[in-house]
């Protein structure tokens, strides 16, 4: 493991805020991560591993020490059915999206420029037009990192569910995940059942093709974090009832929703902010971006009471309009613990 000397945080996490830690270390091995919570120094400090700290908000300073996972390493075994992908925690994802795609091993097109590396893909279940992470795992690696034991998960042991995991909950604190295993299919189907992607045709279309596409409308809505520090989608799109949609259509009757297999429907957050207007709304160095109302940047020299506060205006409007209560999908990282808005803010 590497000991960093410089402490601060703001090139480790994309929203890019001046947060220091007690100390960041990397990690390149399975071994270096249990070396890290075996080392005496570190023993009684709250930590956390970060791949590219795409996901995080930091509400304070952290307490503790910060590992940088930086696990590498890519092995592909080809079957008869299916190109069988063995990726490296530390690995960047759209890397390999766009390796896969253009080695001819398609399957992750729909999940390209999703900020953030491999690791990190399991405990969000990235998702993006259509397609997550459940839907081609074959299995994750973990290390329980007081013990150095290795388990491998198949991925219904994952418990995957909408940007939620095992890794969310049970294995949280005592696990972390080394490398991923992806299943692409040679039997190959396009997903394009996504607005944007609907214009083309399932007979014709290849995966470069999707991948362009893709790239090409996150890069029009989305702002680039080395530009506008940002974290990506602040907020989960709300899973409500029936009923609950059907009392706002009478209201709002253009109002984007999409069934579920639960029974339940899944609403459009951006859709709601957007129709409380609050694109470029700002508080202090924080705004709602101008082109995505789903997304909160670093406009200038945001401090992280800026985002905070920004970030309670958002799901206070929202509520007030659709009696919806937005929740986070951005963690917040408290100066030892995770924690929610609600506790920060309440």
């Amino acid at each position: 493991m590497k000991v960093l000397q410089d402490r601060s945080l703001a090139p480790f996490h994309t929203f890019g805020l001046d947060v220091r830690a007690k100390d960041i270390v990397v990690a390149e091995t399975t071994q270096d991560l249990v070396s890290i919570w075996q080392e005496p120094r570190y023993q009684e400090l709250p930590k956390l591993i970060l791949g590219q700290g795409s996901n995080v908000l930091f509400c304070d300073d952290f307490a503790g020490v910060v590992v940088l996972n930086r696990i590498s390493g890519i092995e592909i075994e080809e079957t008869p059915d299916a190109f069988l992908l063995h990726v490296g925690a530390g690995e960047d994802w759209h890397q390999l999206v766009t390796q896969t795609v253009e080695q001819g091993m398609p399957g992750l097109e729909n999940l390209a420029l999703i900020p953030g590396c491999v690791g990190s893909s399991p405990i969000q279940n990235i998702g993006a037009y259509g397609v997550e992470l459940k839907d081609i795992c074959a299995y994750v690696d973990t290390v329980e990192l007081t013990t150095g034991k290795e388990t491998r998960l198949t991925a219904k042991e994952c418990q995957f569910g909408y940007r939620d995991s095992i890794f969310k909950h049970e294995l949280k604190n005592s696990h972390a995940i080394t490398a991923v295993g992806l299943c692409l299919k040679k039997a190959w189907t396009p997903v394009i059942s996504y607005g944007p992607l609907a214009q083309f045709d399932p007979l014709t279309v290849t995966a470069k093709d999707i991948l362009s596409a893709v790239c090409e409308i996150r890069q029009a809505k989305l702002p680039d974090p080395k530009v506008l520090g940002n974290a990506g989608s602040f907020f989960k799109n709300p899973v409500v009832t029936e009923e609950t949609v059907k009392h706002l259509l009478a209201h709002y009757p253009s109002m984007p929703h999409y069934p579920q297999s639960s029974g339940q429907e899944k609403l459009a957050a951006g859709w709601l902010i957007d129709q409380c207007q609050l694109k470029g709304h700002q508080i202090g160095g924080a705004r709602v971006h101008d082109q995505q109302a789903l997304v909160l940047v670093n406009y200038h020299n945001a401090q992280i009471g800026d985002v905070l506060l920004l970030a309670q205006f958002v799901v206070d409007s929202v509520k007030e309009k659709f009696g919806i209560v937005l929740e986070h999908e951005v963690r917040f990282m408290a100066g030892a613990k995770e924690t929610t808005l609600a506790e920060v803010c309440g």
